[in-house]
């Protein structure tokens, strides 16, 4: 099965643990006013690609991935999921890690033939860094052009599923930084057993010339970037919802 490919990436160091070789995916239904990516938006563009002919490259470089592993991302991975089944079923031939970044726009819980593939998937996937971009319905469909129920309910699937979770968060000034969101958004993360870890990110505004090139208009022009100083406090306000929410459900 061919997958849709944008790029491809040597050298990853921020998608997931260790040294990673990392595969951009073309194609994502989302419309995040922060996304720096515009560029694998549509769904026809990119490469067409074998999934032997990636793990090739992956291989080639084996030793330096030791400590890491594959990391696809994108656009949207999960638009793609038979040609995620290929590739991590290769990889995983060799016990190499794999994971998924996705923002769970994908997930659709009522479609019994998607889910049964995303079942055959998870059981080949090591670890999914999960962005929810908003916790409030309304404010996401705002931020990114989509509703977020399916996205939560993707969260709830991988705890059923035992397959290990980060989630990823980007707060941009004025729009994801406001401290009711936060708490709420770690109140909901707190209640899942296979939340390894938190990235709370700060919003850059390194994409807009890409936008300017592309003929996108730019709908973050004049916020500023994320003060790094803040994110710190910030994530401690997730936190201390993750907490609240381990505390209700876990008295002593």
């Amino acid at each position: 099965m061919k997958g849709r490919i944008h790029s491809l990436e040597s050298f990853g160091t921020v998608d997931g643990p260790g040294t990673r070789f990392v595969v951009f995916v073309q194609g994502c239904p989302m419309r995040c006013a922060y996304c720096h990516n515009p560029d694998t938006w549509p769904m026809t563009g990119g490469t067409l690609m074998e999934p032997e002919e990636i793990y090739e490259q992956f291989l080639r470089n084996k030793e330096f991935y030791k400590n890491g592993g594959i990391t696809v991302t994108g656009g949207e991975p999960l638009m793609q999921v038979d040609f995620l089944i290929d590739l991590f079923t290769l990889a995983k031939k060799d016990n190499v890690h794999t994971c998924i970044d996705s923002s769970g726009i994908a997930f659709k819980p009522g479609n019994t033939e998607f889910i049964k593939k995303l079942d055959k998937l998870m059981a080949l996937t090591d670890l999914v860094m999960l962005d929810i971009k908003h916790i409030d319905p309304e404010k996401h469909k705002e931020l990114t052009g989509q509703p977020n129920d399916g996205i939560l309910a993707f969260a709830e699937y991988l705890d059923q599923k035992h397959v290990d979770m980060w989630i990823r968060h980007v707060v941009v000034p004025g729009i994801t930084d406001i401290d009711e969101y936060l708490f709420k958004l770690g109140y909901f993360i707190g209640q899942f057993s296979n939340l390894k870890a938190l990235d709370v990110l700060p919003y850059h505004t390194m994409g807009e010339t890409k936008y300017e090139k592309l003929g996108i208009p730019y709908k973050l022009k004049g916020v500023p970037p994320m003060d790094k100083s803040k994110v710190v406090e910030k994530k401690e306000v997730i936190l201390n919802g993750i907490r609240k929410r381990r505390s209700e459900e876990d008295p002593h």
